[in-house]
């Protein structure tokens, strides 16, 4: 059986989830609790072993600042998630009810406050740069949330697309990359590179989330199929398979609609598979990914470097 993305980095990552436990500790349980819920859900802890193999590749040693800065992009990470949902009035997140539906509207969005400010806590510790750094990856989170809410109901056009998960998923992922290089004392190209590697890391990632929302089981989701459609959101699979004359109208007019049944969302999905809206999609990802290895280029052999270049791969190809 061939090694996962992480393998070199298991103890690292151990590092990682104590010190967003220790972070998370509270004089009020229940904010404790609702934290420890959404963070322990299962997620594929990408994010900080982007940093973490970002840092060791780099040349890094002393890995105990960059478990740090991976904890607090994960916290951030973890925090959107409990505020998307809330914003989606989603119920279900990996497999289980999302934070909101289990604690209630308030509690879940004081904790994800909560999680904001823990997380900024950490990079506090650190320089300006890095928190600069940082601030801009929540920026982007930010301002890509409101392009996406605005064109909620509409199928914006290609590079709105591109725009939004590139503030949404992939600026976050970039800058955790450059991070670990910068910690571990890169030169600036090699920092820029990094930065290249997880920003298309990022893109291919959320891509193909994208497309496993349409083709995805609900067990393997953890949450229904074509949620994304349900909620008036233009996907790139939605958007390859509008352009396609046979099913393209049909295809608006769903999802068109203002109230979207379970048949609506099944013919919606059996329409989209007619096409070549999944299969070019998913050459768009692997773009991304043969971008972010050829950002590895320069770096040299090392296992963190064979894991980054592993982790492009499974990116691509899972499907779950």
């Amino acid at each position: 059986m061939s090694q996962g993305w992480d393998s070199s980095i298991k103890d690292e990552l151990k590092m990682v989830e104590q010190e967003i436990h220790r972070s998370i500790l509270s004089e009020q349980p229940v904010l404790t609790e609702i934290c420890d819920y959404v963070i322990s859900s299962g997620g594929k802890r990408m994010r900080p072993g982007v940093t973490i193999l970002s840092y060791l590749a780099s040349g890094g040693k002393e890995v105990s600042e960059a478990v740090k800065i991976a904890a607090a992009f994960e916290m951030i990470h973890s925090a959107t998630l409990i505020h998307d949902d809330i914003n989606d009035r989603s119920e279900m997140r990996r497999g289980r009810l999302s934070a909101y539906k289990k604690f209630g509207l308030q509690q879940a969005l004081v904790s994800g406050d909560f999680l904001f400010v823990k997380a900024f806590a950490i990079g506090g510790f650190f320089n300006e740069e890095i928190v600069s750094l940082v601030a801009e990856a929540c920026t982007a989170i930010a301002e890509s949330e409101i392009v996406q809410f605005e064109k909620e109901g509409e199928v914006a056009p290609l590079d709105v697309y591109l725009d939004i998960i590139e503030g949404k998923t992939a600026k976050p992922i970039m800058a955790g990359a450059r991070i670990g290089a910068y910690l571990a004392k890169a030169d600036p190209g090699r920092i820029h590179a990094m930065g290249d590697y997880g920003l298309n890391i990022g893109m291919a990632f959320q891509i193909v989330d994208d497309i496993l929302d349409i083709m995805g089981t609900e067990s393997s989701l953890g949450k229904p199929r074509m949620v994304d459609f349900f909620e008036g959101k233009a996907t790139l699979p939605l958007i390859h398979a509008m352009e396609d004359p046979a099913v393209g109208p049909r295809l608006s007019q769903l999802f068109h609609n203002k109230v979207k049944t379970e048949k609506d969302i099944e013919e919606a999905q059996a329409l989209i598979v007619r096409t070549d809206a999944i299969e070019k999609s998913r050459q768009k990802a692997k773009e991304y990914a043969e971008k972010a290895l050829t950002a590895l280029e320069s770096l040299p052999g090392s296992e963190h470097k064979l894991g980054l270049q592993r982790l492009a791969a499974k990116v691509v190809d899972r499907n779950y």
